[in-house]
């Protein structure tokens, strides 16, 4: 089983480079690490080519210009140029539990996605990381939000981890599908153009397309660095997408994943195009 963890930046290498040394201390190493890029400067580059030369692990970096929030088409650019099997995503602002894909792996079953839980560090708890680069946080913490997501535990995971096919609390800075489940239902909305609601809406589809929802709690953990709040200028629009594929019941989206793959002359199947790396 080939992993793919899919890590979605814009213009914060700092903190990128604290996601991306958590993901490369992982008891069980993800097959690629793709950097999906929002439209950074040259820093974030510079920073992913850094670490790929002092990695053992394949790196990629995944750019588009920046256009404003467009997270959807970024997704869909990582997941057209992924190698793997199985796609995690995460915000560039997540620090990684050393267990986090090992964990994933055990949860990772066909016919589901996977929504795991977060920590949220406040912004003091955050200053300090980015200070000392100790990305070590602990249950006892001061500035820990929802401190129980700190605990992981394969006995309470077994008992909490339920399924379902509910839509409320979608996140994708921990979130996990088959690509071969992306390609079904055409990978996220590109019509999402500034922040809101384009991981739910994917969400949506896979669950009208059968594709059930797994969650995972004590297990997989995610510690979510401080950041202002994003603007939310587009959140309305983007409810009417929602909304539309929720009433239609909608499983693939026109302006999706296809753009991003090429067309076998030879044989007439879609394969995987070139992204920018």
């Amino acid at each position: 089983m080939k992993i793919s963890l899919i890590i979605t930046t814009y213009n914060n290498p700092q903190v990128l480079a604290l996601s991306l040394a958590t993901a490369l201390q992982q008891t069980v190493s993800p097959y690629e690490i793709i950097v999906a890029d929002d439209g950074s400067a040259t820093e974030t580059a510079e920073l992913v080519n850094r670490m790929r030369e002092e990695s053992s692990t394949s790196i990629y970096h995944c750019w588009q210009e920046n256009e404003g929030f467009r997270a959807a088409r970024c997704r869909n650019m990582a997941i057209a140029r992924s190698a793997a099997d199985y796609c995690i995503l995460i915000d560039g602002d997540i620090m990684l539990d050393k267990y986090f894909i090992e964990d994933h792996i055990r949860y990772a079953a066909s016919g589901f996605f996977v929504q795991g839980s977060r920590v949220i560090l406040s912004e003091e708890a955050t200053n300090t990381i980015l200070q000392s680069e100790n990305t070590q946080v602990g249950f006892f913490d001061h500035s820990v939000g929802n401190r129980k997501n700190c605990i992981r535990s394969i006995f309470l995971s077994k008992i909490f981890s339920l399924k379902n096919c509910k839509l409320g609390g979608i996140k994708t800075c921990n979130f996990a599908f088959w690509k071969s489940d992306a390609l079904l239902v055409n990978g996220f909305n590109e019509d999402f153009i500034g922040w809101g609601q384009e991981d739910t809406e994917f969400a949506a589809r896979l669950l009208h397309a059968g594709i059930c929802r797994q969650n995972i709690r004590f297990n997989a953990l995610a510690f979510h660095l401080y950041h202002p709040i994003a603007a939310r200028d587009a959140l309305s629009q983007n409810d009417a997408l929602l909304l539309s594929t929720q009433k239609e019941k909608k499983v693939w989206c026109e302006n999706g994943l296809d753009n991003h793959l090429a067309y076998d002359s030879v044989n007439f199947v879609k394969t995987t195009g070139e992204a920018k790396i």
